[in-house]
């Protein structure tokens, strides 16, 4: 039986949003996490927007999702319950808020 992605939401990136965007979401007062480059599996247990200060990523679904390459001073959203792999080429900083 192959995934049904049709009604599951895709991983939104925003692309060098300006710092309005930022100030008006709150990144700046969002908690910090990072990791140095590697590869980890990740499942969402509920929704995740987080704004890159470093690094390079590559999400790739393992449930027939589209993956999403992003960098810094790019903003990602993260669907709840998507299972996951996290490709790091260049170590990750960010600003993150699970919702």
């Amino acid at each position: 039986m192959s995934a049904d992605t049709s009604t599951k939401p895709e991983i939104e990136v925003i692309s060098q949003p300006d710092q309005d965007f930022l100030e008006q979401k709150g990144v700046f007062n969002w908690g910090t996490w990072g990791c140095d480059a590697g590869s980890f599996p990740w499942t969402y247990g509920e929704n995740e927007s987080c704004y890159l200060l470093a690094g390079k990523v590559t999400v790739t679904p393992t449930d027939g999702r589209k993956p999403a390459t992003f960098e810094k001073g790019d903003f990602v959203t993260f669907p709840s319950g998507m299972p996951c792999q996290w490709d790091v080429s260049e170590a990750v900083q960010k600003h993150f808020l699970f919702f």
